[in-house]
Order: structure tokens, then sequence, then C-alpha cells
């Protein structure tokens, strides 16, 4: 019997060193799963491409204008939407997006407070009167800039990270030229007329999208109505009105100056679809409002966002070979969804596509495979599945171990 036992183990042995020593020789194959597959019970999609321009058949009294969908930028209406116009106040996204990105590094902190400088203090335009003597925390002068649109507040928080409004402007500028804003420059960091301070209503979009979408938080500001400072003394009310009168507004910000007329980017979110709209050079303030929910309503009457899975939502599991695992969860690389027109979000196919011979080492994050969402013949996205925990090949030292056990488990069996 002990014998025998042993010539088990041995057999053993041999069987999984074989099995680590061949290689893998067969052709890569696919596996395809559609939407009636029980493998597959939430699907994403993401559509991130741009919609051929829109002519101006909203009839827009604005030079320019733009609507995208905050998530994925997809563009749903524009008018001359890359014309270099003066973006006023507007300005003051960028600004802020900074101001957030620097409380995310944690170079700043909400409760820091900053001072205020003569150069913070001389400026002209919307201001709360900053004083020299005093002080503000970070959070007071958020609010003093999203609400109210202080000039005096966003210098001197330039100035607090980064030392001058100078050096301030010029990370404004490295941002813009990151996310791709072609067709900015910025010259200060508040946004009164000087020559050669120029943005467009699509890079407007730009900067919108990537504050709201990363610093969701900031809504917490931009959604004030009114409020107070310095215990009362100093009342705010927001410029933006479409914070009291339309539904689901979260923002975002105003603009106007002599040059400059009437600019705003407003942000809404209903039912799931989240729209920036931004309207450039506005005859009257009247018509920026106007034209901003006429855009808004365009598109939350014409277009569902469809959500249909979130970031690492798991797809399912998959089989590995050579691993010190059998198997690896398969997860969703980002959560998104696909923008359809109403009426057309029927009949969506989703396609699975994984690699046939998944072989260990594997990586957490590593790409395992693809989802790919198809209507009428039409691909819409292919978004990534990847591995949600790491898989160690199986080695010697493992190999051993496994060995080591069975034949512990068969002795005394």
């Amino acid at each position: 019997m002990r014998k025998l036992k042993q010539s088990t183990c041995l057999f053993i042995i041999i069987a999984i060193i074989f099995s680590l020593a061949i290689p893998c020789f067969a052709e890569d194959t696919t596996y395809v799963w559609s939407n009636h597959s029980e493998n597959l019970e939430h699907t994403i999609i993401t559509n991130s491409s741009e919609q051929e321009p829109t002519p101006n058949t909203l009839n827009l009294e604005s030079a320019s204008a733009i609507l995208i969908e905050q998530t994925t930028g997809q563009i749903l209406y524009e008018h001359n939407c890359h014309e270099p116009l003066r973006p006023a106040s507007v300005t003051k996204v960028m600004s802020i997006l900074l101001i957030m990105e620097a409380l995310d590094t944690g170079k700043i902190a909400r409760t820091d407070s900053i001072p205020c400088s003569e150069n913070a203090s001389s400026m002209g335009g919307s201001q709360i009167w900053l004083d020299p003597r005093e002080t503000l925390s970070v959070d007071e002068m958020l609010k003093a800039i999203c609400v109210a649109s202080a000039n005096d507040c966003v210098i001197a928080m330039a100035e607090y990270i980064s030392g001058s409004e100078e050096a301030f402007v010029q990370m404004m500028n490295d941002k813009a030229k990151q996310l791709g804003m072609n067709d900015t420059t910025f010259k200060n960091c508040h946004g009164l007329d000087e020559d050669g301070h120029v943005t467009s209503s699509y890079d407007i979009s730009l900067m919108s999208k990537e504050l709201l979408n990363k610093y969701p938080q900031i809504t917490n500001y931009t959604t004030i109505w009114t409020d107070s400072l310095r215990d009362g003394k100093s009342e705010l009310t927001n410029t933006n009105k479409l914070i009291r009168t339309y539904q689901g507004a979260t923002g975002l910000k105003t603009g106007s100056t002599g040059l400059a007329l009437y600019n705003l980017s407003a942000s809404a979110t209903r039912d799931n679809l989240s729209l920036i709209a931004v309207i450039m050079k506005a005859p009257s303030t009247k018509v920026r409002f106007a034209e901003a929910q006429k855009l808004l309503d365009y598109g939350f009457n014409t277009f569902s966002f469809k959500q249909f899975g979130k970031k690492d939502e798991m797809v399912k599991s998959i089989s590995v070979t050579k691993g010190v695992r059998s198997s690896v969860d398969a997860i969703l690389e980002d959560n998104a969804g696909t923008l359809l027109e109403k009426g057309k979000d029927k009949n969506i196919e989703q396609i699975l596509t994984l690699d046939n011979n998944i072989s260990a080492p594997i990586s957490s994050g590593q790409k395992l495979g693809e989802v790919s969402f198809v209507i009428d013949g039409h691909t819409l996205s292919t978004v990534n599945i990847i591995a949600k925990n790491d898989v160690e090949k199986l080695n010697l030292f493992t190999m051993a171990k496994k060995i080591i056990y069975s034949w512990i488990d068969l002795l005394r069996s």
C-alpha cells in the first residue's frame, strides 16, 4: 500500500512538472457573448466621440455657444465654438480647478488662513472688498469666488498657491494645454479685460467638464444662492440666476465686462444626464440666461444617458492557466454610459470578447478583454475588461508546496 501511495505521489510530481513545461501552442481564440448571455449581467457604454457640428438651428443671438454631455464631453450642439473671445469671469473656472487640485494634493487645506495683499485688495470689478489686514479661510475664499465672483479673493488664492499671480497664470496655461484647450491664452486669473486674454466656448466646456467630473464637490459652492461671510456682515448672492430658476442646475460660472459682453458656463443634471451649456458674447444678461436654458432644454428633451455599469463592477470569473489560482475576477475598467437620442435606446447588444488562453502571471488592472456595444450593427464603443487582482505564476516554489501538501494528504489517508 505504501509503495502504491509513493507511486501515486511520483505520478503527481511528474504530471505537475509536465504541465508547467508544456508551452502554449494553441492559437488564440475568442469567446463572444451576446446580450442574451447569462455570463454578462451588466454592460457599460462609453461614447466620447464628437458629433458632427450642428448649424445654428436654435437661432442663438450669442456670438458663440456649445452644449456638451458632461461625462463624455460629446458635443450635442455648437455655434462658432472655436472662436477666440474674451471670457471675463468665466476665467475663474480654471482658477477654481487649480485651487481644487491644490486641495486634493494637500498643498493647501480648507482651514488655511489666506492673507490679502495690497495687490489683491486693489482689484476692480466684482469683489468682497478684502482688507490687507484680514485673512479668510480657503473655504471662505472659495465661497466668495464661486458665489460672488470675487476678484480680490481669486488673486489672494493665486498668490498663496503659487507665490505670485504671474506664476499662477502660468499654471493655468499649462493646465489648459494639458486639457487640449487650443483656443486659449490666459493673461490673468480673474478675467478682467486684457489684450490677448481669450478662450472659446469649446475650451470653456473642457475646463468646466474637468472641474465637475474631477471635483463634483465644487457644486457645494456653485449651487449656493445666498450666503454670508464675516459673521454675517458680508452678504453673498449668486451671479448665476439659473441656480434659482432652472431645475437641476449645478453651476457653474458667469462673466461679463464691457468688451466681453455676457458669458456663462451653465451646468445641470436631470435623470442621470449631466449637461454643460456655454454662452459667449451674449448681447445682454437676459439673453445669456435664456440661451443657456434653451441649450439645456434642447439637451434634456432630445437625449438620455444610459448607465449600464460602474467602475470595478464584476463581469465574470475567468479561467487562468499556470497560476496559483485557477481563475481571476474580470471587472469593468471605468464607470460610464452612452448618450442616445430618446427613442433609440432599445436593442443595444453587448459583446464580451476574451482571449482563450489567459495565463499567469496576471497583474491587477491588466486588460483581459473588451466589451463592445452595438446598436443596429453599429458599434457605439468598446470598454476594457481588467483583472481585479494579481494571480502569480505557478513556479518551483509554489509547485513544491502543492506537492508536499498532496503527499502529506496521501500519506494521511
